[in-house]
């Protein structure tokens, strides 16, 4: 009989966190080992987010966690203060870590990329695990290319702390990478309010929407002689990353080094 993956959940009493737990607990090829949040003081799965069948206890302690554990992955939704020494503990372990969390800039990217190599395991940041966002990431890649003005508008709900969203920035690399050169504005904005034109990430503009009421929505909006067009992903609940989160997980024990993205793994 094929072993089981051995996951464990960092973040565990967020919402994406309880998600997880509950999809790996389903899942034949995964074995759910343990349970992390800062939140916690031993208590069980079950009886802080009311998951009846996960009758694990949920713990504060990564480090020991991993030392009687032993686990394959590490599945970290935390926060973009913790992201980084939890996933660079994990590598140093020789664990495989699956980072759902965003906030990692290019040179924390960099550092993880060596200590994974050097610990031959891999390690797979996805800024978003809906199938449909790295679609709508791909076709606003493509159409760049023929229709290359294009700002972005993101929303999510008022508890996300980051801004712009991980999705934002890697679709806005990826429309970079596909279209023309760019010649510099022959004009200059004048902005009546500050930051009202949104961050710009590699000329793109980007604006983020915070409210209550989103779960993770991305507009991709193209404007060209005569024309726009609007390529839209809404996420409703977050079950439907769920499906994302265990094939990469599943796909982790075969790589080695740094996987941005997860359009890598279709």
């Amino acid at each position: 009989m094929k072993e089981k993956i051995k996951v464990v959940v960092a973040g565990a009493l967020g919402k994406m966190g309880i998600e997880s737990m509950q999809a790996i607990a389903a899942d034949n090829e995964l074995e759910l080992s343990g349970a992390i949040d800062i939140k916690a003081q031993g208590e069980t799965a079950a009886s802080l987010t009311g998951l009846k069948s996960i009758d694990l206890p949920i713990e504060n302690n990564l480090e020991q966690l991993i030392s009687r554990i032993k686990p394959d992955i590490l599945l970290d939704f935390t926060n973009p203060q913790a992201v980084f020494n939890n996933a660079r503990l994990g590598l140093k372990n020789n664990i495989s870590c699956v980072i759902g969390t965003t906030g990692l800039n290019e040179i924390e990217l960099k550092q993880l990329d060596s200590l994974a190599q050097e610990n031959n395991v891999g390690i797979a940041v996805i800024p978003n695990f809906a199938i449909g966002a790295v679609l709508m990431m791909k076709f606003a890649a493509e159409a760049a290319r023929y229709l290359p003005d294009v700002e972005i508008i993101e929303l999510h709900h008022d508890r996300k702390i980051d801004s712009p969203s991980g999705t934002a920035i890697k679709t806005a690399e990826m429309i970079s990478h596909n279209r023309p050169p760019r010649p510099p504005a022959n004009f200059s904005d004048y902005e009546k309010v500050a930051g009202c034109r949104g961050g710009d990430v590699e000329q793109i503009r980007i604006h983020s929407v915070r409210l209550p009421g989103f779960v993770a929505h991305q507009e991709v909006i193209f404007g060209g002689m005569g024309q726009s067009l609007t390529i839209r992903h809404d996420s409703f609940d977050r079950v439907g990353f769920m499906p994302g989160v265990v094939m990469v997980i599943k796909k982790m024990m075969s790589i080695k080094g740094l996987v941005y993205g997860m359009e890598n793994f279709l």
